[in-house]
């Protein structure tokens, strides 16, 4: 897969910015906006804010999963 489309976020327990995020979930928050949650590849859990066009990009390039 290729990383330079794949995710970024920022991983708390490391303390890394930019981490390519693995396994990744697209979904849709209670107010409307979307979140990609997944891990950092180590079994640290991440999670990530992103703007509508931003996630449809990511389930249509195929490194996100749609769970709405």
């Amino acid at each position: 897969m290729d990383t330079t489309k794949m995710i970024k976020a920022y991983c708390l327990k490391t303390k890394e910015k930019n981490v390519p995020m693995h396994d990744a979930v697209v979904s849709k928050t209670a107010r409307g906006g979307y979140i990609a949650k997944g891990n950092d590849g180590k079994g640290n859990k991440m999670s990530a804010i992103m703007s509508e066009a931003t996630a449809l990009q990511a389930i249509k390039d195929g490194v996100a999963k749609k769970e709405f």
